[in-house]
């Protein structure tokens, strides 16, 4: 490889003998990427059809669900190619992409489910106001700050990086992560302040708000009655399950980031595996199970399956 291929091209390095195992792991990274689009765009279509669905929390579900489609679309492809290939290479510029799309639909689903949270909130602290404060102005500025906000500042450290020399081209991981940022001959100043501020905006304020929120929602159900506790109860858990979920894998991330070479390589690949693997497919199962009126519609869905 010459020294032009040298800086264009990654390698990635996370793999644990995937030329003994590749058809194992083509095949379960295969059906679990089917069944997270099965899984995810079957709840979104019922959404879509049903007319008593088209409130703002289901709105949000349902872009919450596209969200983590998009996500997996970003990673899972890629691996597919890699594990049927001789070499787990990829170029530098796809792999600024495939981290600009990972950590911009990370920040998104921080901030749906911000978006979420607020929405809750409403509906519970504040039901009168409910339908005068929850319009579908108010849902699509929420959309469209939750997907547009990471996506801006996302692109400024890709931005800064696109012409940094790399003194390294070897990825420890599966696919790009802020490992990336290992390859680097210099830190950038900039880049390290702007991803500083998009982990405030996208993640940290988000979580505080979520958690503020929620404390409210505590407060004003356990003082009410038995109803309220009920809808509170019903409605809020799947959000903090999944926020749970999502928090636990963003934290794996940093820290593997942060321990580098300290962590075991099979550890390593096995827990990236599931990180990919368990929330896109969590997301789905805890929503059609846990609420109620998108599980009463997939109930049905189901039987008439049986029937024909």
């Amino acid at each position: 490889m010459d020294d032009e291929l040298n800086v264009t091209y990654l390698t990635f390095a996370g793999h644990v003998e995937v030329h003994k195992y590749r058809y194992l792991y083509f095949l379960i990274i295969f059906t679990a990427y089917i069944l997270i689009i099965c899984f995810n765009f079957t709840i979104v279509c019922l959404i879509c059809i049903h007319k008593n669905l088209h409130e703002p929390m289901y709105i949000f579900i349902a872009a919450l669900l596209i969200n983590s489609v998009v996500f997996s679309t970003a990673i899972h492809p890629k691996l597919l190619i890699d594990f049927l290939s001789e070499k787990q290479i990829i170029s530098y510029s796809a792999c600024l992409f495939q981290f600009f799309l990972c950590y911009a639909l990370s920040g998104a689903e921080f901030l749906l489910l911000a978006a979420m949270a607020y929405d809750r909130y409403v509906s519970i602290c504040k039901p009168l106001q409910y339908p005068t404060i929850m319009t579908k102005t108010t849902v699509s500025i929420l959309l469209g700050v939750a997907w547009l906000l990471p996506v801006c500042q996302t692109t400024i450290p890709i931005i800064l990086s696109a012409d940094m020399k790399l003194c390294n081209i070897t990825l420890k991981g599966i696919f790009c992560n802020n490992s990336i940022y290992n390859l680097h001959c210099v830190s950038s100043r900039a880049r390290s302040i702007a991803g500083v501020i998009a982990v405030i905006n996208a993640a940290l304020l988000p979580l505080l708000f979520i958690l503020f929120t929620y404390t409210r929602i505590l407060i004003i159900s356990y003082r009410s009655c038995r109803d309220v506790r009920k809808k509170a109860a019903q409605t809020c858990l799947p959000h903090l399950l999944v926020l749970i979920s999502f928090s636990c894998l963003c934290a794996y991330d940093v820290i593997i980031v942060r321990l580098g070479s300290d962590f075991p390589k099979t550890a390593r690949f096995i827990m990236t595996l599931q990180a990919v693997l368990y929330h896109p497919l969590f997301n789905p199962i805890i929503y059609g199970l846990k609420m109620k009126e998108i599980s009463k519609h997939l109930k049905r869905l189901f039987c008439q399956a049986r029937v024909m």
